[in-house]
């Protein structure tokens, strides 16, 4: 009955008016206007109202010069757009009032408390924040049933994902209409919980918190950890570039906001170095230095390493490391480096292991094999672009620079990080895998949105409980435990919807038998 009420408002929604007229309203305004609605535009100062206006046209004519729009329909969208000033203009024609003005609570407490006076009750009032509680801003109005958030995402015609958040007093029929509507208009809705972060700066949390973690413990560079989560794990970006574009005094304060709104659960700790940045000033592109320096805006990145001048020594794979046999051993044979097929390693041999939880020298006294000559290998990404080589204070330093000579000449980029339980990727994986079970498991989302949001909110190769799936639940489950009992940071325990899964052998990404599924 209710999602009935919502698709049956959602096909009738003709006008939607846009308060606020910076990147997010314009942006809101070009794809309403797109997708068949009136738009009236409305701001406290009507001249930013016209300059709106004009900059969602020469978007609609620069659509029409790519070939992405026929000149006809960017002449019925302009003619959509109608300027109209005042916020606060009778709405008796609007079935949608969106409004993106500057994210304060008293501010956007003020103007629904306003707006509520002058809207139909047909008006759905939905306010685009990115972090403020949408209960909280519909505190101050007397019926905060029609209230809703909608977050858009920056640059709104070319971010898909659209978070739909009701209220703890939205009527059930409000999120369905908006998610109806935001379907109507081409973009990607997912129902989100009214929690600190949401859907998507919520389950970002588990990528750059984990990466300033290593930072703080010396396990590797930022340009390392930046190296591996693009050409091992596949991100668009990495962790600290990714601080450097959103600049640290934004992201800091989201990373401390989302821990406290969670009552400081460890999983979403943030780091000292976040802070002492942010103090010192060192933003990113916006100051021109932060974990990179920039000059004219561009990042300035430090170059590969290079292979050392040595001569190449053989290879021992033990014959249980099967992702090294059967991945790294035909790159090191066809780069002419010679491999051991004894059952124990020679005096002269470096010794790869590929543990996946462990560290490369508890792997290798566990196996008995020559600390000092032991090194790690992480299996994660296939070998095919990066190796990452983990390197623990015992090992002989004339081996370890013939185990880097030996993965250059592979011709693949080398990382050298220093050992410790989980390699740089497993850590960053196994973090963002664990915090999105931690989502599915507070039933803050279900598994089909939090993977949708994270992959088109985050820019993932894939979402994070789809992720853990292909990697394996009990395999995630195990390596996160390795880390717990390793390090004692809670930051690690593994998730309730984690352990179940991984212990059933089911998948992330399903929700299982429910006791609602033995009621009626």
């Amino acid at each position: 009955m209710e999602q009935q009420a919502g698709r049956d408002w959602a096909e009738r929604a003709a006008t939607v008016r846009v308060i606020g007229t910076g990147a997010m309203g314009r942006g809101i305004a070009q794809l309403a206007a797109a997708g068949g609605l009136t738009v009236e535009l409305a701001d406290i100062r009507f001249e930013a109202v016209k300059a709106a206006v004009e900059h969602v046209g020469a978007m609609f004519d620069k659509l029409v010069a790519k070939g992405r729009m026929t000149a006809d329909d960017a002449a019925a969208a302009k003619a959509r757009l109608k300027p109209v000033g005042e916020p606060l203009t009778p709405l008796q024609g609007c079935d949608l009032v969106v409004e993106a003005v500057r994210e304060d609570l008293d501010t956007k407490r003020e103007l629904f408390a306003a707006l509520e006076k002058v809207a139909a009750e047909h008006t759905i009032l939905a306010t685009n924040t990115s972090s403020l509680p949408v209960t909280a801003i519909g505190a101050a109005l007397e019926d905060p049933s029609r209230l809703a958030g909608l977050h858009f995402f920056n640059p709104v015609p070319l971010m898909r994902l659209v978070e739909v958040i009701p209220g703890a007093r939205t009527a059930d029929w409000v999120p369905d209409a908006l998610t109806a509507l935001v379907r109507r208009l081409g973009h990607e809705p997912v129902l989100a919980p009214d929690a600190p972060g949401f859907l998507v700066n919520h389950a970002g949390r588990g990528l750059v918190t984990e990466a300033l973690q290593i930072l703080s413990e010396g396990i590797a560079e930022p340009v390392d950890i930046d190296r591996i989560a693009r050409d091992v794990l596949g991100l668009k970006m990495g962790p600290c570039e990714l601080l450097d574009l959103t600049g640290m005094d934004v992201s800091h304060p989201v990373m401390e906001s989302i821990w406290t709104g969670f009552y400081t659960d460890p999983r979403y700790r943030p780091s000292r170095i976040g802070r002492a940045r942010m103090e010192a000033g060192l933003l990113g592109r916006k100051t021109g230095e932060g974990f990179y320096e920039y000059v004219d805006g561009a990042k300035q990145e430090p170059p590969e390493v290079t292979a050392p001048d040595v001569p190449l020594r053989p290879v021992w794979i033990d014959r249980s490391q099967r992702e090294l046999r059967e991945g790294l051993a035909a790159l090191l044979a066809e780069a002419d480096v010679e491999l051991e097929r004894g059952r124990e390693p020679s005096e002269n041999a470096i010794v790869f292991v590929a543990p996946f939880g462990w560290s490369a020298l508890r792997t290798a006294k566990r196996a008995g094999l020559p600390p000092e000559r032991t090194f790690g290998v992480d299996p994660l990404g296939g070998f095919f672009t990066r190796i990452t080589l983990a390197v623990h204070p015992g090992a002989d330093k004339e081996a370890g620079r013939a185990a880097l000579a030996a993965l250059a000449a592979t011709g693949r980029a080398v990382s050298v990080v220093r050992d410790a339980p989980c390699t740089v990727a497993q850590r960053l994986l196994l973090s963002v895998v664990n915090v999105a079970c931690g989502i599915a498991e507070q039933r803050l989302g279900t598994p089909e949105d939090i993977d949708t949001a994270v992959r088109l909110g985050l820019g993932y190769p894939r979402g994070p409980l789809e992720w853990g799936d292909q990697i394996g639940s009990a395999r995630i489950l195990s390596a996160l435990t390795c880390m717990y009992e390793a390090t004692g940071d809670p930051r690690y325990r593994p998730s309730g919807w984690l352990i179940e899964r991984g212990s059933l052998g089911l998948p992330l990404t399903e929700v299982g038998t429910a006791p609602s599924d033995l009621l009626g």
